[in-house]
């Protein structure tokens, strides 16, 4: 049993543009899959705000960029290519946001436990976190398919908090995105947004409670959005 000022809290983390800067190897694989259709390569700073979404809505925005549209069959083609470009060579560039481990290790300390809630695939997730030793700091690792319904939908924040052993009044989320903001809120936890991920809509436009600009700063904001919980 864990003891400490954060004793039996949950701090979940969306993967892509919150825990990890997946978008290098995430535009590869898209440049990869794209090169099958003969459309134009996209470039890593457009790509970073269209990344939010999961695998399939990345090809569709990246293809309507050029005014492309595939068929639902086409689609999930595409998406299966994707994923193969992608898991070869999962964490080519991939990394952790600087501080971010450092950050954890100090909520660690004050008894936090950690779960991901992420709209990638689990095996997917699973594979990342492997390659760059991080799967061993979270107690439950919950992708898009390991649910019925996925963030935004509050029951995917919520399953990440209970089979990581946690519950919801004792958890924050931290992500970067429109889904991840909504469901925690649905779910009724606070949320941290990092001002440096991969949504399309301005960071501080999101609704959260704490804007994070270095992971420096999500202890403190941890510790103070717990203690006003009832």
């Amino acid at each position: 049993m864990s003891s400490g000022e954060l004793a039996g809290a949950t701090i979940v983390f969306d993967l892509d543009g919150t825990l990890v800067d997946t978008a290098p190897d995430l535009v590869r694989a898209l440049n990869e899959t794209m090169d099958l259709e003969g459309l134009p390569r996209v470039k890593l700073e457009t790509a970073r705000r269209l990344i939010s979404h999961g695998a399939r809505v990345l090809i569709e925005r990246a293809s309507a960029l050029h005014g492309v549209t595939f068929s639902a069959t086409r689609l999930d083609q595409l998406t299966a290519e994707f994923v193969s470009f992608y898991a070869a060579d999962i964490a080519r560039e991939s990394k952790p946001y600087e501080g971010v481990l450092e950050a954890m290790d100090t909520l660690a300390a004050l008894g936090a436990k950690f779960a991901v809630c992420t709209n990638k695939r689990t095996a997917l997730s699973i594979q990342l976190l492997d390659a760059l030793n991080m799967s061993q700091r979270f107690s439950a690792i919950v992708g898009a398919d390991a649910v019925t319904d996925r963030k935004p939908h509050p029951d995917h924040y919520r399953a990440a908090v209970t089979r990581a052993g946690g519950v919801v009044r004792r958890s924050v989320m931290v992500g970067d995105s429109a889904a991840d903001v909504g469901s925690a809120r649905g779910a009724g936890a606070p949320v941290c947004v990092v001002s440096f991920g991969y949504s399309d809509v301005d960071a501080d436009q999101l609704g959260a409670d704490v804007l994070l600009h270095r992971f420096s700063e999500l202890a403190p904001a941890c510790r103070r959005l717990l203690a006003a919980r009832p």
